[in-house]
């Protein structure tokens, strides 16, 4: 139980914003990992740059708000939102507000769960 107890995560989010940014100046930074999940913090300034993931991945909007764009759709974002996005599926948040903030977990496989 207490090795169970010592790999149990606890955090707030000005806790997962003080690593910000990341290495070389990045608008994410890796919290911890477990197996395949990995959790991150990210806060792009400006623009949001992203690639596709190899992986799948979701967000939970810390705070900000703007508009995310996946493939051909497009859907508005706040706090406390939950956005799920397939791998390999473009995306990016656009129009977002400056104090825009979001936790971020990686999982799985590479190229995805299957449905």
């Amino acid at each position: 139980m207490k090795d169970l107890e010592s790999r149990t995560i606890v955090m707030a989010p000005p806790a997962a914003l003080a690593k910000l940014p990341g290495p070389g100046g990045a608008a994410y930074a890796e919290l911890f990992g477990h197996g395949t999940l990995s959790v991150e913090v990210y806060a792009p300034r400006g623009e949001d740059k992203q690639e596709p993931h190899s992986r799948d991945e979701l967000y939970v909007v810390i705070s900000g708000r703007g508009e995310f764009v996946y493939g051909e759709r497009r859907s508005p974002f706040g706090p406390g939102d939950l956005i799920f996005v397939p791998a390999r599926l473009p995306h990016r948040f656009e129009n977002f507000t400056i104090d825009f903030a979001t936790w971020v977990a990686f999982y799985g496989p590479e190229g995805g769960e299957r449905p």
